[in-house]
């Protein structure tokens, strides 16, 4: 099942050159378990920065995370790797997938990263990677892929262990209209059969548009958009 999340008073700060930069200033923000949220935002608005938080890539200059109630600040590093592991599913514009790893070994990785046996990583990511279409495609290594078939890969490898927040970061931003639009309705089906709550960042309003909900994020805070 998908998890809620309560974000509230996030502030995210860097310096770089002796300068700081804030990117997000006191940020707020509410998302179902289930939701399906879109999140749009100029380049540089700090919409991967967002992801990063909600994932535990990065931590908070301020702020709180609660997912299903609990913070995410004050867990150990051992704790942090396990909810990335098991309780998040990540998906980046550039699929970040192995170029000498067959499909399906590539689909296996959370599982095997879990301590799966091979056998059963494997068997995990063939039953994803048939529900994705591709089922005809486990042998194939990367380069003998389409960048939509790629893509399909990399969602096969974060549903993997039924996470229960998935993230996406301009997952269909290198792909034609029409492959965009079926990488989409992958997501979507899996939201509807897992129930996983789902947020991706999107510069197409046309794809924002078929979520349930689409925020903007401007000036470090959420808005409706």
């Amino acid at each position: 099942m998908g998890v809620a999340i309560q974000v509230r008073g996030l502030v995210r700060r860097y310096t770089k050159g002796g300068q700081t930069i804030q990117v997000l200033d006191g940020a707020n923000l509410d998302v179902g378990a289930g939701e399906m949220v879109a999140l749009v935002g100029q380049s540089g608005s700090g919409k991967s920065t967002f992801l990063h938080l909600l994932g535990a890539l990065e931590a908070p200059t301020e702020g709180s995370i609660l997912v299903d109630g609990q913070p995410l600040a004050g867990r150990t590093s051992a704790e942090l790797a396990a909810y990335r592991n098991r309780q998040v599913g990540f998906i980046f514009q550039f699929h970040h997938l192995l170029p000498d790893h067959s499909a399906l070994d590539n689909a296996a990785m959370p599982a095997l990263i879990g301590r799966y046996t091979p056998v059963a990583a494997r068997a995990l990511a063939e039953k994803r990677l048939q529900a994705v279409g591709l089922g005809h495609r486990l042998t194939h290594n990367p380069g003998e892929l389409s960048g939509g078939e790629q893509q399909r890969v990399a969602i096969a490898r974060a549903l993997l262990l039924d996470p229960g927040l998935v993230l996406a970061d301009e997952p269909t931003g290198n792909l034609d209209p029409g492959t965009a639009s079926e990488v989409l309705e992958v997501l979507r089906a899996a939201n509807r059969e897992a129930g996983a709550t789902l947020v991706v960042v999107t510069h197409s309003m046309e794809l924002a548009a078929r979520f349930d909900r689409v925020v903007r994020l401007q000036a470090g805070r959420f808005v409706l958009a």
